[in-house]
């Protein structure tokens, strides 16, 4: 027999309407109760009804997250922690692929891809603000990612710009200075705005970073990295890198390999960094220095603005920036001499 309200209200010592708060997500509980109630929905192992959800709501229980690609270890682990974090309140996640590809993205907006969807959370990459600025469908939407985004949507994004500047000064305290960067140029993409941060601290030491050591490929994935960096190093000797910015951690563990294969050591010839803090960079030899987002903050955030957009919330579009740190591994470590 499935797990009633009362039967947890009884297992609590608390009333059915204490329950029924604590699992539609209403304020007016305190901390205590709430996690006393979660703790009785845990131990008996409560499921919502989502068909009674339904009925009373006119809702169907469904989130759906759109991203790029799932390939990404960035994304399968930021889909892990949203699934967990919906079912928690007692919804079902869905995950839609694009593949980047603007006719899947334009879907997704339009809402054609959100049959008894009650909230999307969206990443574009292939869809312009202004294109997104005109979406008509009406079902509650966040978007994610650090490119420009339409003023009138929730969205949450990391600082990249700051990150980025964080980065390279950090390759500069390192006694680098001649900084070089590998990224996807996309257009309003996120690779513009670290970029941007990245030269922004390398003008700010008095440094210059020229065209030959910003590397564009065409993707974000480890074969992108391995040719940028083979690209970097055969560079001339007085524009060759000491330091190098992928900016994403795949590309930064092809960079890595494609130095290990040229016979080029990191740290001592040449500095690395990426960003995302993707499991495989922490494990990898060296470890990667990297760009490290709060995903649980951000997991947070997103589903906190989505669900009260579900609920009915008119308030004004909210742009939280999630916290972000650097963390320095061995990649980057200070050169010899």
């Amino acid at each position: 027999m499935p797990v009633r309200l009362k039967d947890v209200a009884q297992h609590a010592g608390v009333s059915v309407k204490t329950v029924s708060n604590v699992v539609n997500e209403h304020p007016n509980v305190s901390v205590g109760m709430r996690e006393k109630v979660r703790a009785a929905l845990l131990e008996l192992g409560y499921r919502p009804n989502l068909a009674a959800r339904q009925l009373k709501h006119g809702r169907g229980g469904f989130i759906t997250l759109a991203v790029p690609e799932l390939d990404s270890p960035y994304f399968a682990e930021l889909a892990a922690r949203l699934s967990a974090e919906a079912t928690r309140r007692g919804y079902l996640f869905l995950l839609d692929i694009t593949d980047a590809d603007p006719a899947q993205e334009r879907l997704v907006l339009s809402g054609m891809r959100a049959h008894m969807v009650d909230g999307v959370i969206f990443s574009p990459l292939a869809t312009s603000a202004e294109e997104i600025a005109e979406r008509t469908d009406d079902i509650p939407l966040v978007l994610l990612g650090e490119r420009r985004a339409p003023t009138q949507f929730d969205h949450v994004a990391v600082d990249s710009v700051a990150a980025s500047r964080a980065m390279g000064e950090h390759f500069l305290e390192q006694g680098r200075r001649r900084l070089a960067a590998i990224g996807r140029e996309v257009r309003e993409g996120t690779a513009s705005v670290r970029l941007q941060g990245f030269s922004e601290a390398i003008a700010a030491a008095g440094l210059e970073l020229p065209p030959e050591r910003v590397v564009t490929v065409a993707g974000f994935g480890r074969e992108e990295g391995y040719r940028g960096m083979q690209e970097l190093l055969a560079l001339p000797a007085d524009l060759r890198p000491d330091a190098v910015f992928a900016f994403n951690d795949l590309m930064a563990i092809g960079a890595l390999r494609a130095c290990h294969d040229a016979g080029v050591q990191v740290p001592q010839d040449i500095a690395v960094g990426g960003f995302d803090d993707v499991h495989e960079g922490r494990f990898h030899v060296p470890s990667l220095t990297t760009v490290a987002p709060d995903l649980g903050t951000l997991t947070t955030a997103v589903l906190d603005l989505l669900i009260a957009r579900i609920d009915g919330s008119t308030a004004p579009p909210a742009h939280p920036l999630v916290p972000w740190s650097l963390t320095v591994r061995e990649s980057s470590a200070a050169p010899s001499g």
